[in-house]
């Protein structure tokens, strides 16, 4: 079975560059979870390095954080669903809301199981995923913040994950301003301007925050040391706090061109080759581990990479991938296991797969 593994010590280092950023910028932060799908050794790890707020947008996942320990803050980061209300309210602690039937519907059941809940409104600022138009934030305000069982304790927005929207220090001073303009009309202290995301951390180190932005919600730096607006690493973080391998259970050499008629594989593509490529050979690896257990993701140049630059993605069945690792010079042999550096969407479909083992180092 291939296993993907979580360095302990490389996401501890990361953990202290962000939570020392962030407390030198006035900043409260909470972790985004969803990436490691509710697995409960990561999960627990996750807790042991000291973080106080986790955030995540699978309520199964909350339930698992809450179980490991209740004590945690726990944030769902997505307008619920109604259907889900009951469990809501009893595994987050707060939650990202844009609907008043819906947080209604919240306040009912908080009553219920006796609780007290936290909602943040969440503004639309220009990414046109979830938020409240500017022009309604006022009237949205007043009908949600007398409502019984509501604690509203911040305002937030999202940027970049739908449509590629950047968060600028125009966009920051923005939703700074709503946060001004709702304590000055109903004399209600709001203490979470939650503005930022993984994406926002470069606007950090060019002064670009302003002092009402107090929170944010970190993911993929945390695990990924990169910074989202170049695509580089940030100094001084890690970048290989995950790992995937996989072994290589055929090595042969083999024609660089199939023989016969092409038509579609077994994910409907239609594979197109280097006529260039004509009468070569090199040697093919087969690894145990397939569509099944990884889905379509780009391997060999985003989501997947073979950490030995020469080894080259040539195609991937159910149950078995295919590399061309050209003349074997560094003796590749049965039983090998095959590194691969992924990427975020890549970790995330992996942590989703029953069918890769999770280890921690």
């Amino acid at each position: 079975m291939a296993f993907i593994e979580l360095n302990k010590e490389k996401l501890l280092h990361n953990f202290h560059y962000l939570d020392d950023l962030f407390e030198k910028n006035n900043i409260k932060w909470g972790m985004v979870s969803k990436i490691l799908c509710g697995n409960k050794e990561y999960i627990k790890l996750l807790l042991e390095l000291g973080i106080k707020e986790i955030h995540d947008s699978r309520v199964s996942n909350l339930e698992v954080i809450k179980k490991v320990n209740p004590d945690v803050q726990t944030v769902y980061i997505k307008p619920p669903p109604k259907r889900s209300i009951r469990s809501l309210v009893k595994y987050a602690d707060v939650s990202l809301n844009t609907e008043y039937d819906t947080i209604k519907l919240i306040s009912e059941e908080a009553k219920r199981q006796n609780k007290t809940h936290k909602i943040i409104i969440m503004i639309e600022m220009g990414d046109l995923r979830e938020g409240v138009m500017g022009e309604d934030v006022l009237d949205f305000y007043s009908s949600v913040f007398k409502l019984p069982n509501i604690n509203v304790v911040g305002i937030g927005t999202n940027l970049n994950c739908l449509n590629g929207i950047m968060p600028t220090h125009d966009k920051m001073v923005q939703l700074s301003l709503y946060e001004q303009l709702i304590e000055a009309t109903f004399n209600k202290k709001i203490p979470w301007v939650s503005g930022g995301s993984s994406v926002t951390i470069p606007l950090i180190y060019k002064k670009l925050i302003p002092k009402g932005v107090n929170h944010f919600r970190i993911g993929e730096t945390l695990f990924f040391g990169n910074n989202l607006i170049t695509g580089k690493p940030i100094k001084g973080m890690k970048t290989d706090v995950f790992k995937l391998y996989a072994e290589v259970i055929e090595l042969r050499e083999k024609p660089k061109m199939p023989i016969g008629e092409v038509g579609t594989n077994v994910a409907g593509e239609s594979p197109e080759f280097n006529e260039k490529d004509y009468g070569k050979t090199s040697f093919r690896a087969i690894l145990d581990i397939g569509l099944l257990d990884i889905g379509l993701l780009d391997i060999d140049t985003k989501n997947i990479k073979p950490l030995t630059k020469r080894f080259h993605f040539s195609g991937a069945s159910s149950d078995m991938m295919v590399l061309d690792i050209g003349r074997n010079s560094g003796k590749l042999k049965i039983g090998d296991l095959v590194e691969f550096r992924p990427d975020y969407m890549g970790v995330l479909r992996i942590l989703n797969s029953d069918y890769i083992d999770k280890k921690i180092v």
